[in-house]
């Protein structure tokens, strides 16, 4: 059984920095692609970056394309998401998930089986 640990989160002012982490374990995610979601209040889980795991292809939505990074060492099990620039509007639980399928960059949630407990990311103005 996949588990997945998100860390790295906290409050940052607008136009700071933040590096998310996500460390993989067990069955099913260290081959899977990987994928960071967010949610804010009273809104429904979105798609922000994803990453595969044989190519190393990756795939942003549009609101945080230049300004956040996915990346990953397959020799930590262990994936990225460097967010750059922040805005208030980036303010979300952020959620890491495990896509089963290897070269896949699926942006629906259910594409992805297993997740993470989230990590809270404020930003204030």
């Amino acid at each position: 059984q996949g588990q997945l640990a998100e860390s790295g989160g906290g409050l940052v002012q607008a136009g700071g920095s933040l590096r998310l982490s996500c460390d993989a374990s067990g069955r099913g995610v260290t081959s899977a692609t990987m994928g960071w979601f967010r949610q804010a209040a009273g809104k429904e889980r979105e798609f922000v970056a994803a990453i595969t795991r044989i190519t190393g292809s990756t795939y942003y939505a549009d609101s945080v394309k230049g300004r956040f990074t996915i990346s990953r060492d397959n020799t930590k099990n262990t994936v990225y998401l460097q967010m750059n620039s922040l805005k208030p509007e980036d303010t979300a639980v952020y959620y890491c998930g495990a896509d089963p399928r290897p070269d896949a960059l699926g942006v629906r949630p259910n594409d992805y089986v297993y997740w993470g407990q989230g990590t809270r990311v404020t930003v204030s103005s």
